[in-house]
């Protein structure tokens, strides 16, 4: 099974640490964001990873090459360009493929208790991505129907409301805040192809493009921790 990692981010919320390193080394319990997630995504069965790289991609690639995690690990390296999510699963497109099953997708500064063979046991047969999901309180939403298919995306302090729906009524959707870990199906890269996405793109424009014409689930994991590592003090509060 396949995975990759988002390490490629500036960290900009976790200034002045990242003025000196990428996020993915920035210690949790002694040890690098980056080993939280790959020991989690290897006890979880996955065999082979792709970590993509921007923010000081030097120190990344030594630090894998320093540590041996017991799997294949392949670099998506961005040096050249930081090409946000959607344009980083685009440019890992040939090490993410051939697959015939899904492949997961894991945001380095998410550290949770959520059991992905659950999560991934959830993932429907024509979903092209199932999101992770949580109900715990932010700013920004994602917008669900009955089925939890996704329909659109709202920010509660400024009211602004996204979706292809151009009907739609947000009081009667699910809301549920994104969890940063997606199951994805190869079939994305057809679908990019179709959409003929720029280079450089978040991953979350286009699902939010294409859940009219494809079906991208959220899934709402109850009852588990979940850490958004995004800022200093939120470090300090767990170690």
């Amino acid at each position: 099974m396949k995975a990759m990692i988002f390490a490629a981010g500036l960290g900009t919320r976790l200034k002045p640490l990242t003025d000196t390193m990428p996020k993915a080394l920035v210690p949790v319990g002694g040890k690098p964001l980056l080993y939280h997630v790959i020991c989690k995504l290897k006890d979880a069965g996955y065999d082979s990873l792709v970590v993509n790289v921007h923010h000081f991609p030097k120190q990344i690639k030594q630090y894998l090459a320093r540590n041996d995690f017991g799997l294949p690990i392949s670099i998506s390296d961005e040096s050249g360009m930081l090409l946000e999510t959607g344009g980083a699963l685009l440019h890992a497109r040939e090490l993410l493929l051939p697959a015939d099953e899904p492949f997961l997708v894991h945001n380095v500064d998410i550290l949770s208790s959520l059991n992905l063979a659950w999560f991934r046991s959830q993932a429907r047969p024509d979903a092209l991505a199932s999101l992770l999901v949580s109900e715990r309180e932010t700013r920004r939403y994602l917008l669900f129907d009955e089925q939890m298919r996704l329909v659109g995306w709202t920010d509660i302090v400024t009211g602004e409301i996204r979706s292809p729906y151009p009907d739609l009524d947000v009081s009667a959707c699910r809301r549920y805040a994104f969890g940063g870990i997606h199951n994805i199906s190869p079939d994305i890269f057809n679908a990019f192809d179709r959409a003929a996405v720029p280079e450089r793109f978040p991953i979350m424009d286009f699902y939010l493009k294409a859940c009219v014409q494809y079906p991208i689930y959220g899934v709402l994991a109850k009852g588990i921790s979940l850490v958004d590592v995004g800022k200093p003090e939120t470090l300090q509060s767990i170690g």
